[in-house]
């Protein structure tokens, strides 16, 4: 029969749910101290840099503690709950979560990160892909009152640890400026170390400036913070909270602004604008949309100007670059991810079309349709905001006449998309109201000479103008 004594308490760890993603802000608990847990069970939600992601546990068992409370942003690979499983011995390593168990005669029974990941994009637990690991002989019977039982023994402290807590860019920022990290007192949550603490050591203090106090360690089971809470001002500035609100900037907000912080002042930017006649583009899309074969489609100019945009970049194949300045090379790319850019309650997001220039119209239109949806209901994965090489960003739809968009970081170019407005037009030698919109494409000069970014921006209006190059030049 098994005893107490032989379950163990394993730590689950902060996965990276989107690659490369160093944090995630912890939005919600759907689980407490004492509740049992189940192999697949969502048990929080966090919010990435990128999108809202649901964290299912990977084993049974009951659990012991929530080391951080909601609205707490935490590092990758941080234990943020503990939870007593039967069977795996007091002995049994602390894993992190989604890392293979060493059981050499059943590897394949653990299941990894990506295995998980459609999990983690807001869906819920799938039941048919969810899978219990194995249990050994009779040990897989002990009751969850059995290990609830032995943790009212344990000692609930979390052992700080010793080396400074800081993410990768920080350490490097530290050790190119000579700043010992272990002599900075960190100001960033839960003890962690931020450039500005890095810039500040680094910088001769005044003799009568005061060391800024140590960051007081975040309470295991603290009450959940407000997701907007007020916060206190800089140290010698006012703040009349009857009169103003500050907001942390955090999660997709705080991703967006070091992108676009980190694009504009990396890529050199260039943008070039044209003013177009669409009216024959409108009464394409009104036709399109009694077609039968689009019906139940999502049919709108944005189509039909994605449509250009691919067929553009076939024509100028160069466009679709990447610039690699770690190797000093220009990367062509021979597929395109089409980025759409999207206003979300989080924030902008810009998830992408996934091979977009082998899609037929209406496959465009379905792909379309989905990542709206998507991007309205806050399911978007992390997956679809990663690798785009061009992007659409549509400020006509808020009356705009056009704009000069920053390009997302990594790719070589940007189209932004007015509105489309009845204005007095010369057509035909007689001036006649027609449809009318203005374009503006920034691209990386780096990359994208002006005649390159000229000569793709011209097909673009020319499509427009005449959709009957839909079918003559693809």
């Amino acid at each position: 029969m098994t005893t107490m004594t032989e379950a163990s308490v394993r730590e689950f760890k902060m996965p990276d749910v989107g690659e490369g993603l160093t944090e995630a802000e912890i939005l919600k608990w759907y689980v407490k101290p004492g509740d049992t847990v189940t192999d697949g069970q969502v048990v929080c939600e966090v919010e990435t840099a990128k999108a809202a992601v649901e964290l299912p546990i990977p084993y049974d068992g009951v659990v012991r503690e929530l080391h951080f409370p909601e609205g707490t942003t935490v590092d990758v690979g941080t234990s943020i709950i503990a939870v007593a499983v039967a069977g795996a011995g007091d002995a049994a390593p602390q894993e992190p979560a989604g890392q293979p168990q060493a059981e050499p005669a059943q590897p394949e029974e653990e299941p990894k990160p990506a295995a998980r990941q459609p999990v983690l994009v807001g869906y819920g637990v799938a039941t048919s892909s969810t899978r219990r690991r194995p249990r050994k002989g009779p040990e897989a019977t002990v009751p969850a009152q059995a290990i609830q039982a032995e943790l009212n023994g344990h000692d609930s402290a979390v052992t700080a640890k010793a080396r400074p807590l800081a993410k990768p860019p920080v350490r490097k920022l530290a050790k190119d400026l000579g700043v010992d990290l272990a002599l900075i007192t960190p100001s960033g949550p839960d003890g962690v170390i931020t450039r500005e603490d890095v810039h500040a050591a680094a910088t001769p203090r005044p003799a009568d400036q005061a060391a800024p106090a140590p960051a007081a360690p975040a309470a295991p089971a603290a009450p959940a913070a407000p997701a907007a809470a007020p916060v206190a001002p800089a140290p010698g500035t006012s703040y009349d909270a009857a009169r103003e609100t500050r907001i942390p900037v955090k999660g997709v907000r705080k991703a967006t602004a070091q992108a676009m912080v980190g694009s504009a002042f990396t890529a050199p930017h260039v943008t070039e604008f044209v003013t177009v006649d669409v009216t024959r583009t409108m009464k394409l899309v009104e036709e399109l949309k009694q077609d039968k074969g689009m019906q139940g489609l999502r049919v709108n100019p944005l189509l039909l100007i994605a449509k250009a945009l691919l067929v553009a970049i076939k024509r100028n194949p160069d466009v679709n670059a990447a610039w690699d300045e770690a190797r000093q090379e220009i990367v062509l790319k021979h597929y395109v991810n089409l980025g759409i850019a999207a206003a979300t309650p989080r924030g902008l997001i810009v998830p992408n079309i996934k091979d977009a220039q082998d899609k037929t119209l209406p496959q465009l239109a379905e792909a379309l349709g989905e990542l709206v949806a998507t991007a309205r209901e806050g399911k978007t994965s992390p997956a679809a905001m990663q690798g785009g090489t061009v992007t659409i960003t549509n400020v006509g739809v808020f009356g705009v006449d056009t704009g000069t968009p920053i390009l997302n970081p990594g790719e070589s170019a940007i189209l932004a998309v007015g509105a489309i407005k009845l204005q007095p037009w010369v057509h035909k030698g007689k001036v006649k109201p027609r449809q009318v919109t203005t374009l503006a494409l920034s691209f990386d000069h780096r990359l994208v000479d002006g005649e390159l970014g000229s000569r793709v921006l011209a097909d673009v209006a020319a499509i427009l103008e005449q959709p009957k190059r839909l079918i003559t030049w693809a």
